[in-house]
Order: C-alpha cells, then structure tokens, then sequence
C-alpha cells in the first residue's frame, strides 16, 4: 500500500504564475506530495502515456486547467477516461471558469470534481488543504499503478 503523501500530484495549467500559486498552496497546506507541471493537454497526454511505456508510476491525481493551448482540458479529460489505462486516475478540474456549460460537459466527460480556483491566497491554500484532505485521507482510490496479480 502506498502512502498517500508519496501519491504524485499532475498539475496541467499554461498559466505559471496560477502553477508558482498552486505549488506555494499545497506547500502552505502542508500537501508533500511529489508534483509534476505540465503546460498544455498535449504535453499532459504525452506525459501520462510516457510512463505507462517507461513503467513509471502514475499519478495519482491529475488537477486539470480547462483552458489550455494545443489541446484544452476537456479534449484531454475525453482522452484520459477513455483509455482504459488512465480513467481510474481521479481528474479535478481547477479552473477559473464559472460557466455552467463546462461544468456540466467536464462531469459529463467523466470528471471527478470541478472546483473554481479562488482569487485569494489565503482561499487557494484553504481549497488545496480540503482538496488534499478528501483525496489523500478521506476517499479511498484506486492504486492507479496496480501490480501483477501474482503479487497478490
């Protein structure tokens, strides 16, 4: 079983100075889990379908920005629950978007969460310690890197 502080966190957002905000958040909330930034939905998938090839553990949360260039977050959202070596990783989209229609075409496309990033510092360390909280003691999940059966 593995520790859930030791659960690799996958951060796609184009935006660096909302990733340095995201990072400084968990940091502050004291969420010491190994993070990994990706900029783009291409380099996302890229990336995940890299360690699958190489062996390399996955991550065990993905938090998404929608709007993002190359392939935007709800392209690649549709890509990961599609592939049947990726749609257990839980999905949070992080985003700035308020719009109703993403909410309801990220959960229709099998997102786990959707959460509107807050402006505030103070808020984004409160949300990021919640989030931690319910995903990483809360909830149980999935090893998104199963071994072999005959390790059972």
């Amino acid at each position: 079983m593995k520790i859930k502080n030791q659960v690799p966190i996958l951060i796609a957002d184009d935006d660096q100075d909302d990733c340095q905000m995201i990072k400084e958040a968990l940091q502050e909330s004291r969420l010491l889990n190994q993070l990994q930034f990706v900029h783009d939905g291409e380099e996302l998938m890229r990336s995940l379908h890299r360690m699958i090839e190489k062996g390399h553990p996955l991550p065990g949360l993905i938090l998404l920005d929608l709007n993002m260039p190359k392939k935007d977050g709800r392209e690649a959202l549709k890509e990961i629950k599609n592939d049947p070596r990726l749609r257990q990783i839980p999905v949070v989209v992080l985003t700035t978007s308020k719009a109703e229609e993403d909410i309801f075409k990220t959960y229709n496309l099998g997102v786990n969460s959707f959460i509107t990033k807050p402006i505030a510092f103070d808020r984004l360390v409160q949300t990021m310690r919640d989030l931690g909280r319910y995903w990483f003691e809360i909830v149980e999940l999935p090893d998104p890197n199963p071994r072999p059966e005959s390790d059972y």
